[in-house]
């Protein structure tokens, strides 16, 4: 049965009497803290929890703490630090990051084409995982029938998994991290989306749940280049070549875009650092959408950034991104293919 329809009314602070209207963090006349008391429990729990070595238990209670907290208040900013401390201690411990495993001795072996087959094995259940979600399934199947009307069914089935593993990088790296999210849902004609229902604590941590999803379309990319040339397939080369490309695009530095967001982890001399990859790639390539990423990300050097924060971790995998799916535009496409 659902539920009747409830409309937010306007509350009472306790602090002065005043008005607080809906959605509201903070009084608008005051600004005593709406959840006050909610914060200072979860903020004992996140205590707690930690003291007993529980981080991943802490950084759920703190995260909760976040979402109640004005973005512009000092304590938003103090408890995004207890975050970013979690985040950077589970990284670091043996086991700690449910997302980093130690990689098989045959993996090692095989280089390459191991650490493709690895990451396929491993990140199996998270990608089925995603498909027992109705909304995900059905915008999936209206984005198949858009694309197999263009390109034929071969091409639209292989164009939309490379999609789908692309948004479940996002879904990945938010899972690890703790934040609440919506499953990835298509838009015909425009790719894909996750809706977060948390904000990341601070720049770096948004940046790597951005570049999450190129990376992953990498290894896509990678595994349809290898099937190719396997296969001597011109279908999986296309689907190599167009993954690379459409992951390449999502680098750009603008607004709503992944490479904005990992931008925003980087400083101006950072950012200048991979405005020289991209010129590089494409003094390679000479594919005119690396001009396009260029000039944005020379744009966004120059004007409006921060010295901090400068993460060495986001600017080597935006380095490397840039760097490997122009290579993957360079593979040849058979004449007819898509």
């Amino acid at each position: 049965m659902a539920e009747p329809f409830a409309l937010e009314v306007a509350s009472r602070c306790p602090g002065c009497g005043g008005e607080v209207g809906p959605g509201l963090l903070a009084c608008p006349s005051c600004h005593r803290l709406v959840h006050a008391d909610e914060l200072g429990r979860l903020a004992a729990q996140a205590e707690s929890a930690e003291s007993e070595g529980r981080l991943l238990d802490a950084r759920t209670h703190w995260r909760a703490a976040h979402d109640l907290l004005p973005p512009a208040v000092r304590q938003s900013q103090v408890v995004a630090d207890r975050i970013a401390s979690l985040n950077r201690r589970l990284e670091t411990q043996p086991g700690g990051d449910p997302g980093e495993t130690k990689k098989p001795a045959w993996a090692v072996a095989l280089g390459p084409l191991g650490v493709v087959l690895l990451f396929a094995l491993t990140k199996g259940k998270l990608l089925l995982l995603g498909l027992t979600k109705a909304g995900t399934l059905l915008s999936m199947l209206a984005a198949f029938g858009v694309y197999w009307t263009i390109w034929g069914w071969p091409f639209a089935l292989g164009l939309v998994a490379s999609i789908y593993v692309h948004e479940m990088g996002h879904v990945a790296a938010l899972r690890r991290y703790g934040i609440a999210a919506s499953a990835p849902m298509f838009l015909p004609g425009f790719g894909a989306y996750v809706r977060m229902k948390q904000r990341p604590a601070d720049p770096v941590e948004d940046a790597r749940v951005g570049l999450a999803g190129p990376i992953w379309g990498l290894f896509t990319a990678l595994f349809c280049l290898g099937l190719s040339l396997v296969l001597e397939s011109p279908l999986w080369a296309a689907l190599a070549r167009t993954g690379a490309w459409i992951n390449l695009f999502n680098l750009l530095p603008v607004a709503g875009l992944d490479g904005s967001r990992g931008f925003a982890a980087l400083s101006a001399a950072q950012r200048l650092g991979v405005t020289f990859v991209i010129a590089a790639a494409w003094g390679v390539t000479r594919d005119g959408l690396l001009l396009l990423i260029g000039a944005a990300a020379l744009f966004r050097a120059l004007v409006g950034a921060r010295e901090e924060p400068a993460d060495t971790r986001t600017f080597l995998e935006f380095s490397v991104l840039v760097a490997s799916l122009s290579a993957l535009t360079l593979i040849p496409v058979a004449t007819g293919a898509p």
